[in-house]
């Protein structure tokens, strides 16, 4: 971990900026894993995309399967939170940092309109989440050691990945189901952006045995997430 500065406003206006320790940067690392864990991780604010769609009734069926595909979603979203924290624990660029960053904001909106979506369809989010983040966090953790560009490389195939994903969900979705599509249409324009930033910053071109591993990883995610 190192050290990095804060910056602030005082009453009168006038800037100011305090270096923050190892320390400090662990526990506000600690902060974000129960806030994800325990579902109340800090979002940018924006509003959730279900609210402004149709509210058609679904039949028994239909909302069961629109739960399954949201909560492996969400499951997802944690994971991604722990791709980024270990990422941006050993990024060594402060861009690359605070692009990991932002990205990490938009998903914490993903991540709670997800299990908002799980819950309102009558069932919880995978008991698994916890075993997904962990592991997500040491490939993070991985990929920001073996460089910035990979990082961000890493970042941008884990993205077109996602979106190939959301694409399949989408697919699979009832048609009454508006709600849920809404809310993945946004995932998959920002998913799709955060790829094309990570690009724009100099991500490098994984190789393809380490996108077939990302592949056969996210199989066994989801297809767990989708039962349990």
């Amino acid at each position: 971990l190192t050290s990095g500065i804060i910056t602030g406003t005082t009453t009168k206006g006038l800037t100011m900026q305090r270096a923050y320790s190892p320390a400090d940067t662990l526990i506000d690392h600690l902060d974000r894993v129960i806030r994800t864990l325990a579902g109340h991780a800090k979002t940018t604010g924006r509003s959730d995309p279900a609210d402004a769609a149709d509210d058609t009734e679904l039949n028994d069926d239909e909302a069961k399967l629109s739960a399954q595909l949201m909560r492996v979603n969400h499951a997802g979203e944690v994971a991604a939170q722990a791709l980024y924290q270990g990422q941006s624990l050993t990024a060594r660029n402060k861009e690359v940092q605070e692009q990991l960053k932002q990205a990490a904001e938009e998903e914490n909106d993903h991540l709670a309109w997800c299990k908002k979506r799980v819950n309102q369809l009558g069932q919880q989010t995978s008991i698994l989440d916890p075993l997904w983040y962990i592991g997500s966090l040491a490939i993070g953790a991985t990929a920001g050691l073996a460089g910035d560009k990979w990082s961000l490389g890493f970042l941008a195939e884990t993205e077109r990945q996602v979106v190939r994903h959301i694409d399949s969900h989408l697919d699979q979705l009832p048609d009454a189901d508006h709600k849920t599509r809404a809310i993945l249409e946004q995932m998959h324009k920002d998913e799709n952006q955060h790829a094309t930033t990570a690009v724009e910053q100099g991500a490098a071109e994984l190789p393809e045995p380490i996108k077939q591993g990302m592949q056969l990883v996210s199989k066994i995610m989801t297809k767990a997430s989708f039962r349990i």
